[in-house]
């Protein structure tokens, strides 16, 4: 069954019923109710590894008169979900984290992830940002030149993490407009001549200039674009005169099947080899030393890896369709309605059952937009029953709302026939807790 592909590693069917690391679904859903989203720590650890077992054999071959093995490494995007837990998985497996902002940084802070292993992006970072970011942080990404006159403010105060310039190469990868990043007009990155007059002054005023970054977009299969970009950025580190002991970060979003349509998987094996061949031949052609190879996957290595539990609260059939009807989906998955993403789905139970109809899911809540997938082949269901979302693992929680006062949903990490609460769901007090009352003199006006 090619939809079993799109789930975590450890998918089985037991008792004709869908398990997760050995863990009973039904189960799982009576106890901690649904909406339920569950983590599959092997397969996030197997990510990991096809990752970096990639990066070591394509990267520092003698091939290119490179007789030392080029350092490499990964860091995980925090924006893809960033929990405690997910930030000590982080730690454990000894990567970098990638954090966007002050709560992101106190979320890695928590969880033990030493400095030399945070990285600070965003495109406006404020005050608070830049301040936890040269207190916390291993590196800053500069986005803009305002940016840096703020930190070469802060520099009289403290001592700055190292500098990375975020480099706009001009050109996007295929794939949805709102998560393309590397063309001319969008809002990232600086320009040629902007990352040469940051450059200046870096050095006039001694700040740590220690690398480059660029990112093209998320959720894309073709590498191709990523040759020009490597190459206009090597070009730039060699006007840059950057020494021996830099790095080059191409960025992350390398993309992953979410529907049996999209299958096999995109390789990540051609992804890393596609890079370091573009890294190493350009170096040599500019005859700059190699830098430390940063890849930043956030997606692929997270979003197989998180399934989304809900309960069929109705089934509707009008003239040409036949609707289901879960307890969740805008609040706690956006990406169907922000980017027109495709998903696919089984029943926990019978998952072999053959499809009888079409079908379209959909959520509660009050927006026609609430739809999590159209046109699915699926058996006949009933109300009651337990429908699994697989690849939810990336850009679900870390998008999510109260829309409609919905409370985020519980979260779990399945690990070898064990399942760990790691996020609790909202309360009703939760919704309440940000909350102030008016005064009673206002609301006697009202």
């Amino acid at each position: 069954m090619d939809r079993l592909e799109l789930f975590p590693d450890t998918t089985t069917i037991e008792n004709d019923a869908l398990t997760i690391a050995g863990c009973d679904l039904s189960a799982l859903a009576a106890e901690y109710g649904t909406p339920l989203y569950l983590y599959d720590r092997a397969t996030l650890d197997a990510s990991v590894t096809l990752y970096r077992r990639a990066l070591n054999a394509q990267y520092g071959s003698p091939k290119y008169g490179y007789h030392y093995p080029a350092e490499s490494g990964l860091t995980y995007a925090g924006k893809a979900f960033l929990c405690l837990a997910i930030a000590q998985w982080c730690r454990q497996q000894d990567l970098w984290l990638d954090c966007s902002g002050l709560g992101e940084i106190v979320i890695a802070i928590a969880a033990g992830v030493p400095r030399e292993h945070i990285v600070v992006h965003g495109v406006n970072k404020s005050p608070a940002d830049l301040e936890a970011a040269t207190r916390h942080a291993r590196i800053i990404v500069v986005d803009n030149l305002n940016e840096l006159e703020r930190l070469v403010s802060l520099a009289t105060s403290h001592s700055l993490p190292d500098l990375w310039l975020r480099f706009q190469p001009g050109l996007a990868v295929e794939t949805h407009a709102y998560t393309q990043t590397g063309h001319a007009d969008s809002k990232f990155g600086m320009g040629r001549d902007e990352i040469l007059e940051a450059a200046r002054i870096c050095r006039g005023n001694q700040l740590p200039l220690k690398g480059l970054h660029f990112h093209q977009g998320s959720q894309f299969r073709d590498p191709s674009p990523l040759g020009i970009a490597i190459e206009k950025t090597l070009d730039l580190a060699r006007s840059l005169d950057l020494n021996e002991d830099w790095v080059l970060s191409p960025g992350g979003g390398w993309g992953v099947a979410y529907h049996e349509d999209e299958l096999p998987q995109p390789d990540v094996a051609a992804y890393v080899r596609f890079v370091a061949e573009a890294v190493k031949t350009g170096c040599q052609k500019c005859g700059l030393p190699l830098p430390r190879l940063q890849l930043e996957p956030g997606r692929s290595l997270v979003a197989r890896a998180g399934v989304a539990l809900y309960r069929l609260g109705a089934v509707k059939r009008t003239a040409h369709r036949t609707w289901l009807l879960l307890d969740g989906g805008l609040a706690d998955n956006p990406r169907p309605a922000l980017y027109g993403a495709r998903y696919s789905a089984l029943p926990v139970k019978g998952p072999e059952r053959p499809a009888e109809e079409m079908v379209w899911m959909a959520g509660p809540y009050c927006e026609s937009g609430d739809v999590i997938i159209e046109g699915l082949p699926f058996p006949k269901v009933e109300a009651g029953e337990l429908i699994a979302v697989p690849v939810s693992g990336a850009y679900h929680l870390s998008m999510s709302s109260n829309y409609n006062a919905a409370r985020r949903p519980a979260v779990l990490w399945l690990d070898g026939g064990h399942a760990y609460q790691i996020q609790r769901r909202e309360t009703p007090a939760d919704l309440l807790r940000r909350d102030c009352e008016l005064p009673a003199n206002s609301v006697e006006k009202g």
